[in-house]
């Protein structure tokens, strides 16, 4: 990451990691043990996360009193850093196209600002893509993703308020087929993620992609709101347990976040981090860095 993007990173994480490098600075005994992992565990990052951490940095204080300004920081944040995962940057293929990628998750978490901030970052990229407004149910959410496509130049294939969304992202896949586009994203609905009949209309469109293109969609990624904190835990379960996640993209890294229930999301569902959102400009979109993050939580620079 650019420094720019990691000291605003760092920023965003700054109610956990404030407290987070305090304890870590102080003698590691059981009292300050105890603090870092309800500290943690109030970050959001889980127990297990928390107690592995703690047993790091106590270790690492233990071992070497020549290490310990900065060893139980060290110690903590590779702790944080294997968690992840293979979370990490994502690189689109270019064996075949184009590349179908579903963004799910509830109202309000971002998708279509993050389907528009993808475009954008993939454009810069040299790689041209069309977009397609399958949230028919809400007037505005189409109404939003136009005008972004419109500032993107970029196609755009909706349906009339109401339409059925998995006939939207049929023909979104189809002209994203017969246009020779790189990647086609399909910007899907997310009302009341705990009600069966969302989540079987989002397994239809997975069936019906899959019918425009074999082997689509290539990628379904949940967007998650960071300042949510265990709540996205939650949400990502059922998405995963509705369609099968293939990558997480956390937005809303820039304000009162917790920052830790990415962590706990990978650890339980096994999906990873693939783009991290740090502010509302298209490039404050970039792809992961789970060292950068890990040591963003716990204090320490680059």
């Amino acid at each position: 990451m650019a420094g720019g993007f990691f000291e605003r990173l760092k920023a965003g994480l700054s109610r956990t990691a404030e407290a987070v490098a305090n304890l870590l600075a102080r003698p590691m005994d059981d009292q300050a043990a105890e603090e870092l992992r309800e500290r943690l565990i109030l970050g959001d990052f889980g127990p297990t996360t928390a107690d592995e951490a703690v047993a790091a940095a106590k270790a690492a204080w233990k071992s070497d009193a020549g290490l310990r300004k900065a060893g139980p920081a060290e110690a903590a944040a590779a702790v944080l850093e294997k968690a992840l995962g293979t979370s990490g940057p994502w690189t689109m293929p270019t064996d075949r196209t184009p590349i179908v990628i579903m963004l799910l998750g509830v109202n309000g978490a971002g998708k279509t600002t993050t389907a528009a901030k993808l475009v954008s970052l993939w454009k810069h990229q040299g790689q041209r893509g069309l977009l397609g407004a399958c949230d028919t149910f809400r007037a505005a959410a189409g109404e939003q993703l136009a005008t972004w496509a419109a500032r993107l130049d970029t196609e755009v294939v909706g349906g009339a308020a109401g339409a059925d969304p998995a006939a939207v992202a049929f023909d979104a896949v189809k002209a994203a087929t017969a246009r020779g586009v790189d990647f086609a994203i399909l910007d899907t609905a997310g009302r009341l993620h705990t009600k069966a009949h969302l989540l079987e209309e989002l397994r239809k469109v997975v069936r019906v992609v899959h019918k425009a293109l074999p082997d689509a969609p290539h990628e379904k990624w949940l967007v998650i709101d960071g300042s949510l904190g265990a709540n996205s835990l939650e949400q990502a379960k059922v998405f995963h347990e509705a369609v099968g996640l293939t990558g997480l993209i956390v937005t809303k890294l820039d304000g009162s976040a917790r920052g830790g229930a990415l962590v706990a999301i990978v650890r339980e569902i096994g999906v990873p981090v693939r783009f991290i959102g740090v502010g509302e400009k298209p490039e404050d979109l970039q792809a992961f860095d789970k060292r950068a993050y890990a040591r963003s939580v716990v204090g320490l620079g680059e």
